[in-house]
């Protein structure tokens, strides 16, 4: 085998490859015997089929395997014997092998890892978001999950902020009807923004069997182009107005919350576990965000477009499996084009090769007690902890998603560590993302 290396550019490179071509005449044939003594052929007995009429048959398919599997060996040695760090897939352009040639030669174009230098992070600050969760928190949290087990009953009085109508309405500009202009038994909780402001201002007042004719701007950004910027007139009749109620904070609450006695110091207890490791888990993912991010600032990377190509594809295959979770439509799965993942791709990929570059260069690398005291936090959250402890490290898949979150804790912990660090205390509605 001879083997030429060019460089095409700064990570793109060209293997020009040269291999004699009895090797591959001497495989087909190998092939073709061996295919000849187990394939069956109308006509034929098995293993009585000529070597002619299976060269005859299968010869095309056969040499087009072995030029395949004759171009993956050499490339993968000649790669070996370069030193080359190949980042992604290569192209193969084979020379077409003519009869009686004494060389098969083919080229393949791929790219290579680049050298990565981790940049100086030392000058940069890192924001370290820090809450206490106290019994504040646990009532701002029972009073979300009151409004969560809200139930509305009929209002003889007019409508007003939180309550749930039901109506029927008509719009039309200019005379004419446009898309969504009209429904009928229309249920919204008036302030839940599912209904323009300026609608829910027309709709505050009425009772229950009274009606409204008002005119409303669309917004020039409104959703629905033929709207957008138009002035509106509505025609509303209100059929049903209910006003919320909350359920109050007792034994019977305590129950609708798994504690089975009903006592209400559990049921506190319980709230504020649960509360503190979401709290904490949330911290640590803006902690991470900003080391990532701080890291991604600090290196430049010459960043190998296959790399970015193959992870725009699973971003892109994730994405159709979630909205075919929801149910999505096939043109709602067609409008994902590369270029809407192109960003991403990108940023994780330099990610990676960042993280690679540090976990050997300070040995970071995810211990397995490290991996065992992650599995079994994510446990406790589950009534039966030891179970779900075995169902992770039954699947090989599962504890690698495990061991690359404390690879990338790992990290953040160094970078904590070379960075200046300021903690700065975080509000709980905004960190919880709680209207």
């Amino acid at each position: 085998m001879q083997a030429n290396l060019e460089t095409l550019g700064q990570l793109e490179r060209r293997l020009s490859v040269t291999l004699p071509a009895a090797e591959i005449v001497n495989e087909v044939e190998n092939r073709l015997k061996r295919l000849s003594r187990t394939v069956k052929l109308h006509g034929f007995r098995p293993g009585k089929v000529p070597l002619k009429v299976v060269a005859q048959q299968f010869g095309l398919q056969v040499r087009q395997e072995v030029l395949g599997d004759a171009m993956q060996r050499s490339f993968g040695e000649a790669v070996r014997e370069q030193n080359l760090r190949v980042a992604g897939y290569p192209q193969f352009e084979p020379k077409p092998l003519a009869e009686g040639a004494a060389d098969f030669q083919y080229s393949a174009t791929f790219e290579v890892y680049p050298d990565v230098v981790v940049g100086d992070i030392t000058g940069g600050t890192i924001r370290r978001p820090v809450l206490e969760v106290g019994e504040a928190e646990v009532d701002r949290t029972l009073e979300i999950m009151r409004k969560q087990r809200v139930r509305f009953e009929p209002a003889e009085r007019a409508a007003q902020a939180g309550d749930r109508v039901t109506l029927d309405f008509r719009g039309t500009i200019d005379g004419q009807e446009f898309p969504g202009s009209s429904a009928r038994d229309q249920a919204a909780v008036l302030g839940e923004g599912r209904l323009l402001p300026d609608f829910e201002r027309n709709v505050i007042g009425l009772r229950s069997g009274e009606s409204k004719t008002f005119e409303l701007r669309f917004p020039d950004e409104y959703h629905g182009r033929e709207a957008a910027g138009k002035t509106a007139r509505f025609e509303i009749s209100v059929k049903h107005v209910a006003a919320p109620h909350l359920p109050e904070i007792d034994a019977g609450f305590a129950k609708s919350l798994g504690v089975a006695d009903g006592d209400l110091s559990k049921m506190r207890a319980e709230v504020k576990a649960n509360l503190e490791r979401e709290v904490k888990a949330r911290l640590k993912t803006r902690v991470k965000d900003q080391v990532m991010q701080t890291l991604l600032d600090a290196t430049r990377i010459e960043t190998p477009r296959g790399l970015v190509q193959a992870e725009v594809q699973r971003l892109q295959i994730a994405a159709r499996r979630d909205l075919a979770a929801r149910g999505a439509k096939a043109s709602d799965e067609a409008s994902l084009p590369a270029d809407l993942f192109e960003k991403q791709a990108q940023r994780r990929v330099n990610l990676g090769l960042i993280l690679g570059e540090l976990v050997k260069a300070h040995g970071l690398y995810a211990k397995p007690d490290q991996v065992r005291a992650a599995v079994e936090e994510q446990a406790q959250s589950y009534e039966r902890p030891q179970e779900v402890v075995k169902w992770f490290y039954a699947s090989p898949e599962r504890l690698r998603e495990i061991e690359s979150s404390v690879l990338e804790d790992n990290v953040v912990a160094w970078a904590l560590g070379a960075a200046k660090v300021v903690d700065a205390a975080v509000n709980f509605d905004e960190l919880m993302g709680n209207r």
